[in-house]
């Protein structure tokens, strides 16, 4: 199933029938661009919104697996499940998803899928991480969520020092490639050139319930330039303090190869790794 939604300046909404192999969804809301200049094809909203793809269908769950990240234009494509019918999964790892803040005049806030992180570890080390960035507060700054549509997971520069300090104090035979930082706006970065292996921390987040998610190097870090420099994947702000919304947001990058579930029907999150295809 493909959607062709707004990617532009400008559009329309149109109500159509959507015809499934056994059910019809009547009056179905369907954006359609009227200007469109090197945008996706169709852009789907799969967010908690009253006209996205899983309200309109009254999906119990949305599932997808992410295939790996190559930046080839390989034309490789992820699984996607929405299940309208609601049967347990197996062997996926949960914790709660979190109610959304309510704020007068900020109703996107009411979209988004937020989680409980309570925790950033980097090797064997605890990244201090301040509590209000945690926990949105009354005006709706704060908290963690997860975007499919966010390609590397972005931090809050008061999360996002600490954490990258903690790869810069940790990492060792390896020279910071600052050169390359300023290029792509992307760091730390490391020389790894002439070394067959590499060997970095380990990143993981720690969720509400004990729940732990342990990233594949592949997913944190990636090769630039011609194979002798790799790159934290991971985004902040300026640290100006004009920033608002989520303090963290996963993004895409960092869920490749996870088999991720939002369970829409007991509002949980959850995933497991494997090799998507």
């Amino acid at each position: 199933m493909i959607l062709y939604g707004a990617g532009s300046t400008g559009g329309i909404s149109l109500v159509e029938t959507l015809n499934l192999p056994n059910k019809k969804i009547h009056d179905f809301l369907v954006g359609c661009s009227l200007f469109s200049s090197q945008q996706p094809a169709g852009i789907a909203g799969f967010g908690r919104g009253l006209s996205s793809v899983p309200s309109q269908l009254r999906a119990k769950k949305l599932s997808y697996c992410l295939v790996s990240h190559k930046f080839d234009d390989t034309p490789k494509s992820s699984m996607l499940i929405l299940d309208t019918v609601y049967e347990k999964s197996k062997n996926l790892s949960y914790t709660p998803l979190l109610k959304n803040p309510v704020v007068a005049g900020r109703n996107a806030l009411c979209e988004y899928y937020y989680v409980g992180l309570r925790q950033i570890t980097v090797g064997r080390q605890k990244v201090k991480v301040p509590y209000h960035y945690l926990t949105p507060n009354s005006k709706g700054n704060g908290g963690t969520i997860v975007d499919s549509g966010t390609t590397f997971t972005f931090l809050s520069h008061g999360i996002f020092e600490p954490v990258m300090n903690a790869f810069v104090q940790q990492v060792k035979g390896f020279s910071r490639s600052e050169k390359n930082e300023r290029l792509i706006n992307l760091r730390p970065c490391f020389n790894v050139s002439g070394h067959k292996t590499v060997s970095l921390p380990q990143l993981k987040f720690h969720f509400k319930g004990g729940l732990e998610m342990a990233l594949p190097l592949a997913n944190y870090f990636s090769i630039v330039g011609e194979n002798d420099v790799i790159c934290l994947t991971m985004v902040t702000d300026s640290g100006l303090k004009l920033s608002t919304g989520p303090s963290i947001i996963l993004g895409n990058f960092q869920m490749q190869n996870f088999f991720v579930e939002f369970n829409l029907k007991n509002e949980k999150f959850g995933f497991k790794h494997q090799v998507c295809k």
